[in-house]
């Protein structure tokens, strides 16, 4: 499986802009070494940024993730203060054994 690169917003936006000014896809993924399905993918959620296509916007998408990450972190964190609780617990109803006296 390819790794996956990460692109420049501007880099993008250009490569949309010359799909929306008339230059086929096949040729611009030669050209700029891109596959096809990528431009094809920056060209759907340009469309949808603003407005012309149904979907999550590229903010709102990035606020998703966001979010995600937060919800993941916050659930980690409520699984640690679970068994912490439950330690203290058990730490609280814990008791030395009484030495028989000498």
């Amino acid at each position: 499986m390819p790794k996956s690169r990460n692109y420049p917003a501007e880099y993008k936006r250009r490569i949309v802009e010359l799909v929306r000014a008339g230059r086929r896809v096949a040729e611009l993924a030669t050209a700029f070494d891109l596959p096809p399905p990528t431009i094809y993918r920056w060209t759907r959620q340009a469309k949808v940024d603003v407005g012309e296509q149904e979907g999550l916007t590229t903010s709102e998408k990035a606020e998703l993730a966001r979010l995600r990450r937060e919800v993941a972190a916050l659930r980690e964190e409520k699984e640690i203060l679970k068994k912490f609780a439950a330690w203290s617990a058990q730490e609280a109803n814990w008791s030395p054994k009484k030495r028989s006296g000498s």
